[in-house]
């Protein structure tokens, strides 16, 4: 499984690189088939930053979340936050399937 950390117009310093990092491998423990997770970091002169997260799994179309905060830190945790929501709806759906039944 791979974490990439990419920023466009920015060049990401080690320290959001390792806490992007560390954020990405929380959110295997809610999908176990996860294949890549990619960060990207954008700086805007104005509103700060945009970080959109992609997870890459397993016979699922890629989940995506976004956000945006004045502090580069809060937007990537604001973004595995939502990311980890949508993984363990999505994990919930497949446990249960269709059992209306």
């Amino acid at each position: 499984m791979r974490i990439d950390v990419t920023g466009k117009g920015y060049d990401v310093p080690d320290r959001v690189r390792t806490h992007a990092e560390a954020k990405g491998e929380k959110l295997l423990k809610f999908f176990d088939r996860t294949q890549q997770i990619i960060f990207k970091i954008e700086k805007h002169e104005k509103s700060g930053f945009a970080v959109e997260l992609i997870v890459d799994v397993e016979k699922h179309d890629d989940f995506i979340a976004t956000s945006a905060h004045d502090d580069v830190i809060a937007a990537i945790d604001e973004v595995t936050q939502k990311a980890s929501r949508q993984l363990t709806d999505f994990k919930e759906k497949l446990k249960t399937g269709n059992r209306s039944h």
